[in-house]
């Protein structure tokens, strides 16, 4: 799910790139508004945290069916994020994966300088905060550092990848479960241990996680993991009994810790973690816009389709505030030039 690896900045930390537009946040809305910061004529940069786009859908349920966007009765999350990847591609955003966005300083009269904390900037007349829930660090457990990024990990995003593995999911809620049934028909076996006796996640799916023949351990707890270079066995406390289970693969789906992170200091009016934004999606910094799930106004609905809405509303107006005398209302899509979009 990276169709955008092409274009991933590689460049040493330190390195500045300029463009009209800089999105913070390669989620949904922020890879929409990479594809209409381009229909509008504007160049784009994308900055994420994360090393591939999509946001929380590549981190947390690339495989499960989306069913409320627009024009799709159903949608799997990594087809969604691979199609607005693709729907940008004529434009060229680039693309800064695995970079987290730091500091926001006036610019002059150019507009803004976002720092990164690798020490690379992005010069931009406009920017476009699209930062999800903004910065998300996994909840996980002592005996899991050892084997971090060598067996452990927290996202599934290729389950492939673990073909052949004995896996084992920590965690009872709704990714646990679905990381559970994408994994179950790939991976030599699947273990799921949760601390409680009962799922956080639907119902309906945990049904399908036991009829699918996942291993389920409750009211149990990793201890240790042991192994060589790559995490080789777990121990698990359950039912006054350890258990040693082998284990090449362990996923942590704890949850996140959420926060705005560094945007809270950029001088934004924030509400609640939301930043503040007017019906033209502005914040009280001029050439600064917020969209998606970080923005807040009164009687917003937390919906993809709505941040959709807003990523185009935001950067209709950017169009406008970077070129005066640009038209609001874009031209109608139909009527761009057919090589341009093939």
């Amino acid at each position: 799910m990276n169709q955008a690896g092409d274009r991933v900045e590689t460049t040493v930390p330190g390195a500045q790139t300029t463009a009209d537009v800089a999105v913070v946040g390669a989620g949904p809305a922020g890879l929409y508004a990479a594809y209409c910061a381009g229909f509008r004529g504007l160049s784009s940069v994308v900055v994420d945290a994360l090393a591939e786009p999509g946001g929380q859908i590549a981190a947390l349920y690339p495989e499960k069916r989306i069913y409320d966007v627009a024009g799709h009765p159903a949608v799997r999350g990594r087809d969604l994020v691979d199609g607005l990847v693709a729907q940008a591609a004529p434009f060229d955003p680039h693309y800064l994966l695995g970079r987290t966005a730091a500091s926001l300083t006036p610019d002059g009269e150019a507009g803004w300088l976002l720092g990164l904390e690798d020490g690379g900037r992005v010069r931009a007349r406009a920017v476009v905060i699209a930062a999800g829930l903004g910065r998300s660090v996994p909840r996980t457990l002592p005996c899991l550092h050892p084997y971090q990024g060598r067996g452990v990990a927290h996202h599934v995003p290729r389950p492939a990848e673990h073909e052949g593995r004995d896996v084992v999911i920590v965690g009872g809620g709704d990714s646990a479960v679905d990381w559970a049934l994408a994994l179950a028909p790939v991976a030599r076996s699947v273990t799921v241990v949760h601390r409680r006796s009962a799922f956080r996640a639907h119902e309906h799916s945990v049904k399908q996680m036991y009829a699918a023949g996942v291993r389920v351990l409750t009211d149990a707890q990793v201890t240790a993991c042991t192994g060589g270079k790559h995490l080789e066995e777990i121990r698990v406390q359950t039912g006054g009994k350890e258990l040693t289970l082998p284990a090449q693969s362990l996923v942590a789906a704890l949850g996140f810790i959420t926060s705005l992170g560094p945007i809270a200091e950029w001088g934004l009016e924030v509400e609640n973690r939301r930043i503040t934004v007017d019906r033209a999606m502005r914040t009280n910094l001029p050439r600064v816009y917020a969209v998606g799930d970080i923005c807040a106004y009164d009687g917003r609905v937390p919906l993809i389709s709505v941040g959709f809405g807003e990523a185009a509303t935001a950067v209709n107006h950017a169009a406008v505030d970077v070129r005066p005398g640009s038209r609001l209302i874009p031209e109608h899509s139909t009527d761009r030039d057919t090589a341009l979009l093939s």
